[in-house]
């Protein structure tokens, strides 16, 4: 399974994705599942991806392939994050029929993707894609998308997640969403891949990846967790009525 999660705020956008993939308890790997693409000053795209390993490894090649062959349309011939959406859903539509042509098999194939990025001369977007290619924008009132395994990490997103934090708090709430999946999902593991960009900067981001070794994942986790327990601890006791 997978955790995706992609953030897009009035300063910028973040992105985190975990690693692990597996088709059983005998088959655990580690695969990259954060990918970027952009040239330094026009253009900065960042994609996340989720489902069958061997669909989205496709639909990456894909567009790398497009590039390399300078194929238009591609990700650097389109002209607005939403034809950039539209060429993505396009092509994980045609690798799957690629496939099989059988609507139920199809399902076995399935993926979904989160693109993100910026254009010079338009705004930041985000689109989570579905698996039959068409896809939903991130809004102001809904920052933020997830694919996989996402019940775990969803709570803190949406009590403590709003359009105007500031991309440090946000950093912070993505990874405790990350750090409550990791704690009640086998599925989901590290290492974390993240990402930060900074509205109209055009840099491409290195990213960091973050270790079980990382001290301050580790501090934030503990912290997280302390703080938790405490809260429990003060809230009001409950009157002898429910224990009648």
């Amino acid at each position: 399974m997978t955790y995706c999660c992609a953030l897009r705020l009035k300063e910028g956008l973040v992105f985190i994705s975990d690693t692990r993939t597996n088709a059983g308890v005998d088959h655990i790997s580690v695969f990259r599942k954060l990918y970027t693409f952009g040239r330094e000053g026009e253009r900065m795209i960042c994609i996340q991806t989720s489902g069958n390993l061997a669909t989205t490894q496709a639909v990456i090649g894909h567009l790398r392939n497009h590039l390399a062959l300078n194929q238009e349309p591609n990700l650097y011939s389109a002209n607005t994050m939403f034809e950039v959406a539209s060429l993505v859903g396009q092509i994980l539509r045609k690798v799957i029929a690629d496939v099989t042509d059988n609507t139920h098999e199809q399902s076995n194939y399935f993926c979904s993707l989160l693109i993100g990025g910026q254009i010079l001369g338009e705004d930041m977007q985000l689109y989570n894609i579905y698996p039959q290619g068409n896809f939903i924008c991130a809004t102001s009132d809904t920052p933020y998308f997830q694919i996989g395994e996402s019940k775990y990490g969803k709570p803190i997103l949406d009590r403590a997640l709003s359009y105007d934090i500031a991309l440090d708090e946000a950093l912070r709430c993505a990874l405790i969403s990350f750090d409550s999946t990791l704690r009640s999902n086998v599925s989901v593991g590290m290492p974390l891949d993240t990402l930060i960009y900074q509205k109209d900067s055009f840099i491409i981001p290195k990213g960091k990846r973050i270790t079980e070794e990382e001290p301050y994942f580790q501090d934030i986790s503990k912290q997280w967790s302390e703080t938790l327990k405490k809260g429990l601890q003060d809230l009001p006791i409950p009157n002898e009525d429910f224990f009648k």
